[in-house]
């Protein structure tokens, strides 16, 4: 049989100050706050269809497919029905608050920081000799060896290595000043010449630039960085005062 280890709420709030966690759940709680306050301000309503389609949408990020499910996941999180329904019901309105402070900002926003978007397909080796780069840099454009080959001899990640130095889509923030420089001017597909940082030497293998375009995804994405920047702005303009004896 286990043992019984019971707690009161002074307990978990003690252990929740040791482990300097308080500053982070006021926060928290500030922000629901303001974001309710917004919506009623802003005049925002919620229907009993959309409540139960954030619901679902709950359900399903937290994979509870069936009634045990819900119930079990529920008493592990100390949560009730009503609880539920809340977070469905806090998620809902900051979603209709970001999309009405910032529905008709997306676009304009948008075009005004394209250059932001657009991503980058890169292969990358980084040396600690400038003049072996040179050398290998000069045998890849006369065809003498393959980028993967590179890859295969001088980089020691083996995850990176078997992936022959592919580093995915990056965006110009992804990058040191210097080399986003070099990489976004790349005509692809193109070996950069090897660029010098504090890291070492830099041969990089541009396979291809991606224009960005205004989709559903990439608008989401957008609402979500302005809403965040706007709620950062918002709880710099609170004082949140906890009441914890």
């Amino acid at each position: 049989m286990s043992k019984l280890i019971k707690l009161s709420v002074a307990d978990i709030v003690y252990h929740l100050k040791l482990s300097c966690q308080i500053p982070n759940f006021l926060e928290a709680i500030a922000t629901a706050r303001i974001i309710t306050e917004a919506a009623v301000q802003a005049g925002i309503e919620i229907s009993i269809e959309e409540l139960q389609q954030a619901a679902d949408s709950l359900r399903f990020t937290y994979q509870l497919f069936k009634a045990e499910d819900t119930w079990n996941w529920l008493n592990k999180h100390y949560l009730s029905l009503d609880d539920f329904e809340d977070m469905a019901k806090t998620n809902l309105l900051s979603a209709k608050l970001a999309n009405h402070l910032f529905a008709d900002k997306i676009e304009p926003f948008f075009y005004a920081h394209k250059i932001d978007y657009t991503g980058a397909v890169t292969y990358e080796v980084i040396l600690d000799d400038e003049d072996l780069a040179l050398e290998l840099f000069y045998a890849l454009k006369e065809g003498e060896i393959s980028f993967q080959e590179i890859a295969r001899q001088y980089i020691q990640t083996p995850e990176i290595r078997r992936a022959g130095g592919y580093q995915g889509i990056r965006y110009r923030r992804d990058f040191r000043p210097e080399i986003a420089a070099a990489v976004f001017a790349a005509t692809p597909p193109q070996i950069l010449k090897p660029i010098i940082t504090p890291q070492g030497v830099h041969i990089i293998a541009v396979e291809e630039i991606i224009t960005p375009t205004l989709d559903e995804q990439r608008r989401l994405q957008i609402t979500r960085e302005l809403f965040s920047i706007w709620l950062a702005e918002q709880i710099n303009n609170v004082e949140v005062v906890a009441e914890l004896n």
